[in-house]
C-alpha cells in the first residue's frame, strides 16, 4: 500500500509540475562554439570549497565524480541541473531487469517493442515473435545500445512483475527514489527523447554505483564483442561491440581503470556517458551530461585523474567516535578527503533508519558537501533525543513499591533481546523449579519430623505404661 501510495503521489506530481529544463539554442557552428566555450570556461562548484583542490574544466554542462561505497561526492559541476539522459537509462533498465528475472527467462518481442523505431535508432534487427534469453537482451541493451531490446526487456519483465510494459516503467521511478535519486523522471526503458524523461549527473552517479555492486553487469560491459546465436526466427547469429572507448586497449582514450559504463546520444541529450572506474583503491563513478562527442572521455579522464591525485580514503574507525554513535556497520568505514582538510573539519548529518533496533546512518559534511556515509548503531540516548523514541522499560508498580528500578535495554538489538528474555525466563523457571524442591524437602522434613514426635511420644507412653506395671508389681 505505500509503495501504491507513493507512486500515486509521484504520478500527480509529475503530473501538476512542469520541468525546464536547460535549453541551448543555436542557429549555426559559430554559436554553438560559443556555448561550447562558456561551458567550459564555467569553473566546477567544488572549487568553491574552502581548501579544496581545484578541478578541471569540462566542457560537460553537467558533471560529477562520486566515490561509489562511501557516495562521496569529490568533483561537482551542476550536479543537480535536470538534464535529458539518452541511453545511460538503460543502466535503470539493466539494474531493474536483472533484480526481477534471471538470466534463462525468455524474452518474447511484440509488435509494440519494433513499431516504434525510427530509421536512425540503435537496434539489432529484431523481428516481431523472435524470443531472446535475458541473458543475451542484457548484452544488447548495455553493449548494442538497441531500443527494441530494451522496450522488450520492460515489457516482458513487467509482465512478470504482474503487469506490462508501464509497470516496469513506474519500477524504474521507485527503483530510483530508493537509491536516493531526487531529479529524475523516467518514461521509457531507452532514453528516446520525451520531456518528461530526465536526471541529473548525482542521480545517475548513484544509480551507476548500484549497478557495479552486481558483477553480472559488470561482466556485460567489460565485453567487447558479443554474438548471440540462431533463434526461433533467424537463421543467422548477430554480433556486437562495446560502444564505450575507454574500455578497448590501443585507442587514444582507453583509460586502464575503466571496469563498465554507458554510452548515450541525442539531439536534445548531447553525448552522456556514464563510467565506473577501480584503481584498487577507489571506486569512482563519473557522469557527464551534455557534453560533446569526444570531448566527454577528455573530460571524465581529466575527473579521474584529478580525483585519483587529490583525494584518499580517512578511516572511521581510526577517529574518535562522535557520542551519538555507539558503533560503525561497516568495519572499514571511511570519508574521502583531500590533503589539508581533517576528520575534525567535518560535521555530520544522522538519519534514524530503525528507531527500534537503533541502526541509522551518518553522512559527514566538508562545507555542506557529502564527503562520506556509512550505517552506524545508534546510542539509545540519540535516537530518544531524534524521535522521541526509547528503549528504556518503564518501572511498574509493583517493582516501585519494593524499590527496584528495571533499567534500559540500552538499545540491543531484537535478537539479542530475545536471548536475554528466554535467558530470563530459564532463570526464573530455575528459581520457581529450586523453591519447588525446597518446599518438597521442608515437607518431607516436616513429616520426617512428625514421625520422630510420634515416634518419641509412643516410647514415652510405652515407658510409662512400663513403668506403671512395675509399680503395681512391687506393691
Amino acid at each position: 500500500m505505500r509503495k501504491l501510495v507513493k507512486s500515486v503521489l509521484a504520478a500527480v506530481l509529475t503530473a501538476s509540475v512542469v520541468i525546464s529544463l536547460p535549453a541551448v539554442a543555436y542557429a549555426d557552428g559559430d554559436d554553438a562554439e560559443a556555448v561550447k566555450k562558456k561551458s567550459y570556461e564555467t569553473a566546477p562548484d567544488t572549487d568553491s570549497l574552502r581548501g579544496w583542490p581545484e578541478g578541471p574544466k569540462v566542457y560537460a554542462g553537467a558533471a560529477i565524480i562520486m566515490d561509489m561505497d562511501s557516495g562521496a561526492i569529490l568533483y561537482g559541476k551542476n550536479i543537480d541541473e535536470k538534464r535529458y539522459p539518452a541511453s545511460i537509462t538503460k543502466l535503470l533498465t539493466a539494474l531493474v531487469a536483472v533484480e526481477n528475472s534471471g538470466f534463462e527467462d525468455e524474452i518474447v518481442f511484440s509488435d509494440d517493442s519494433i513499431s516504434f523505431l525510427e530509421y536512425d535508432d540503435a537496434h539489432i534487427g529484431m523481428k516481431p515473435g523472435e524470443i531472446l534469453s535475458m541473458k543475451d537482451a542484457l548484452y544488447g541493451l548495455l553493449l548494442a545500445s538497441a531500443n527494441e531490446v530494451a522496450y522488450a526487456i520492460a515489457e516482458n519483465v513487467g509482465e512478470k512483475m504482474g503487469g506490462g510494459y508501464d509497470t516496469f516503467i513506474q519500477a524504474m521511478n521507485d527503483r530510483a527514489a530508493e537509491l536516493g535519486c531526487t531529479g529524475s523522471h523516467w518514461t521509457n526503458a531507452n532514453g528516446l527523447h520525451d520531456e518528461n524523461h530526465y536526471t541529473t549527473a548525482h542521480d545517475m552517479a548513484l544509480i551507476a554505483a548500484e549497478v557495479s555492486e552486481h558483477q553480472e553487469l559488470l561482466d556485460i560491459m567489460q565485453t567487447l564483442n558479443y554474438t548471440i546465436g540462431t533463434t526461433n526466427l533467424v537463421d543467422e547469429t548477430r554480433t556486437f561491440q562495446q560502444h564505450h572507448k575507454m574500455l578497448w586497449q590501443g585507442n587514444s582514450n582507453y583509460y586502464e581503470y575503466c571496469i563498465g559504463g554507458k554510452t548515450g546520444y541525442t539531439d536534445d541529450a548531447g553525448t552522456t556517458l556514464v563510467t565506473m572506474a577501480d584503481n584498487g583503491q577507489m571506486r569512482l563513478a563519473a557522469v557527464v551530461l551534455y557534453d560533446y562527442g569526444t570531448d566527454a572521455y577528455v573530460d571524465t579522464r581529466a575527473m579521474f585523474d584529478y580525483t585519483y591525485s587529490n583525494f584518499s580514503k580517512i578511516s572511521l574507525l581510526e577517529q574518535e567516535k562522535p557520542d551519538e554513535i555507539r558503533s560503525y556497520t561497516d568495519t572499514e568505514a571511511y570519508v574521502v578527503l583531500p590533503a589539508g582538510i581533517n576528520y575534525e573539519d567535518l560535521e555530520m548529518e544522522i538519519t534514524v533508519l530503525d528507531e527500534k533496533e537503533g541502526t541509522g546512518k551518518v553522512t559527514y559534511l566538508y562545507q555542506g558537501q557529502n564527503v562520506g556515509s556509512t550505517e552506524v548503531t545508534l546510542t539509545p540516548e540519540y535516537v530518544q533525543s531524534a524521535t522521541g523514541y526509547t528503549t528504556r522499560l518503564q518501572i511498574n508498580e509493583k517493582s516501585a513499591e519494593f524499590g527496584k528500578d528495571i533499567r534500559a535495554d540500552e538499545g540491543i538489538p531484537l535478537w539479542g533481546r530475545i536471548l536475554i528474555g528466554a535467558g530470563a525466563a530459564a532463570a526464573v523457571l530455575a528459581v520457581l523449579l529450586i523453591l519447588a524442591i525446597l518446599r518438597h524437602k521442608r515437607k518431607k522434613l516436616r513429616i520426617r519430623r512428625r514421625r520422630q514426635q510420634m515416634l518419641a511420644e509412643r516410647r514415652r507412653r510405652e515407658r510409662r505404661r512400663t513403668h506403671d506395671r512395675q509399680r503395681r508389681y512391687e506393691l
